[in-house]
């Protein structure tokens, strides 16, 4: 049968071109041109010599059309022809099954038959982008004839695969967009806005290490009870860098499941497990730029602690079910309540991982070595509490309420005192805060002389300015050296002169601090 090529390539080129889906493009064409040659199936493929891999875009038969993403990796006999600039522009194989490259091709779409193969190379500005191919079942049953017909297709073909292509990284591009957006949005949705409480007090030797880290891209370590606040400590490093504009991403080690952790981590790929519907990025790779924040880092496999060594110390990792090398750059801070020390001498922790985030430990003390935070705390929690709430009246303080509030341990530190205040808020009635549920109090020489001001509501500088006072009672007006007010409180003395001129309190052992 005599052809008419021009519309046989009129008439294939719309077919291949009408569409960006190109598994319905391919299926087009395949029913098209099987009127003219046998073909029983179609290939459209590129290879990325960068990776030494093949990847099969979208295939055809007489059924229908799909777009998939199968990847083989060629013998090195067959990829140094594929990279050869020798290589022709079309390759026939009558017998593919006998050709170290034809068999190649087939067995990467699992087909194992006699069969005959038209392969023609797709290329753009002189570069190699890909190749479209037909097959049939059996030997010899293709001709020159069948090989200069599929050639006039090059052209077409190229175009629509490289559009395609195009096209569907634009698509994951604003899918992986999308995501990120909703992952931020949730993190700011959950991002509380603590503020360090106690700097100049409790926490100021902590904050001094804060300052001095924070500008650097050293791993951080921070050590500490549960409830004292170590994520608040890893936002305030953070803020406080040069990668604050960056993302903040936090991972609760203990919260993932132990056969997640490595897709939560390193991300992973369509289909590399079941219910792998889609690509997903790990929190190290949306972490780029940034800071990571590993919380209860004690709870992490041993066999993610391997790979996350790894991260730690070559920045790169490889998502589940992708050999594809990811680079992150990323400032690691992890946090811990448990005794990392003794996790390792019990093979529960790597030596190694240890000692590489353990460059610079920060020590967060519990609430009840820094009770003199506790007022101002409290104000804060209050505070808070009340605009979430949306409470009419703003709560006032019981007279004897900080008193008793001292008086107690905190074994839950300060996210029990947090939840303290919100408890007695729910359940005052609009009365002053009293914090009378509040069991085993522990007895302390402070608090038997503790004062509290006589009227209401209590303000947070009346609180601070009065526990100064009485701690200047006890050591009789002493405010630096050894048994002084500064050493008792747990803060450096310039720092609470400072407090006191600001306060007004007045200086000398002969003071009466009422």
């Amino acid at each position: 049968m005599k052809i008419d090529e021009n519309e046989f390539f009129r008439e294939a080129a719309l077919r291949i071109c009408g569409t960006f889906e190109i598994e319905e493009a391919l299926w087009n064409c395949f029913k098209y041109i099987s009127k003219f040659i046998k073909v029983d199936r179609a290939y459209l493929h590129y290879f990325k010599p960068e990776e030494n891999c093949g990847i099969i875009f979208a295939m055809a038969d007489h059924d229908r059309g799909q777009r998939v993403n199968i990847k083989s990796f060629p013998p090195p006999d067959v990829c140094s022809i594929m990279k050869s600039v020798q290589m022709p522009e079309q390759l026939l194989f009558n017998r593919a099954d006998e050709d170290p490259m034809g068999s190649y091709m087939l067995s990467a779409v699992g087909m194992h038959e006699k069969c005959s193969l038209i392969v023609t190379k797709l290329i753009v500005d002189n570069k190699w982008v890909g190749g479209v191919s037909f097959g049939t079942f059996g030997w010899d049953q293709y001709n020159d004839k069948d090989l200069h017909l599929l050639k006039l297709l090059r052209t077409p073909f190229t175009i629509a695969l490289s559009n395609s292509k195009r096209y569907y990284e634009l698509l994951e591009l604003k899918n992986l967009l999308a995501d990120d957006n909703r992952y931020l949005q949730d993190e700011l949705y959950k991002q509380k806005n603590d503020e360090i409480i106690g700097h100049d007090f409790g926490l100021n030797t902590v904050m001094q290490q804060v300052y001095q880290v924070a500008p650097l891209s050293s791993p951080v370590l921070l050590l500490g009870e549960t409830g004292v606040g170590k994520e608040v400590l890893a936002n305030a490093i953070h803020k406080l860098s040069t990668r604050k504009d960056g993302p903040m991403i936090k991972v609760n080690c203990g919260a993932i499941p132990e056969t997640l952790i490595d897709s939560e981590l390193f991300g992973h790929e369509k289909g590399a497990f079941t219910g792998a519907i889609e690509r997903k990025r790990g929190r190290f790779e949306r972490a780029d730029k940034g800071t990571i924040f590993l919380d209860e880092i004690g709870e992490l496999p041993l066999e993610a602690q391997i790979r996350f060594l790894r991260v730690l110390q070559e920045k790169k990792f490889e998502p589940v079910g992708n050999d594809r090398t990811i680079k992150s750059d990323i400032r690691v801070i992890a946090a811990t309540h448990q005794n990392l020390e003794k996790m390792i001498k019990e093979k529960r922790f790597r030596e190694d991982l240890y000692f590489r985030l353990k460059v610079f430990p920060i020590y967060i003390p519990p609430l009840r070595e820094r009770k003199m935070d506790i007022p101002a705390l409290v104000q804060h929690f209050i505070l808070k509490k009340y605009k979430e709430m949306g409470l009419k009246n703003f709560p006032v303080l019981a007279n004897n309420a900080i008193e008793h509030l001292n008086a107690y341990d905190w074994p839950g530190n300060v996210r029990e005192l947090e939840n303290a205040v919100e408890r007695a808020l729910i359940i005052s009635l609009g009365k002053p805060l009293r914090f009378d549920d509040l069991i085993n109090p522990v007895a302390t020489s402070n608090t038997e002389d503790f004062k509290i001001l006589d009227r209401s509501p209590v303000l947070l500088d009346e609180l601070i300015s009065q526990h100064i006072k009485n701690t200047l009672n006890q050591t009789k007006g002493k405010v630096g050296g050894t048994g002084g007010a500064a050493e008792l409180m747990g803060i450096n003395p310039a720092t609470l002169r400072h407090k006191m001129r600001k306060l007004c309190i007045p200086f000398g052992r002969d003071v009466d601090y009422p």
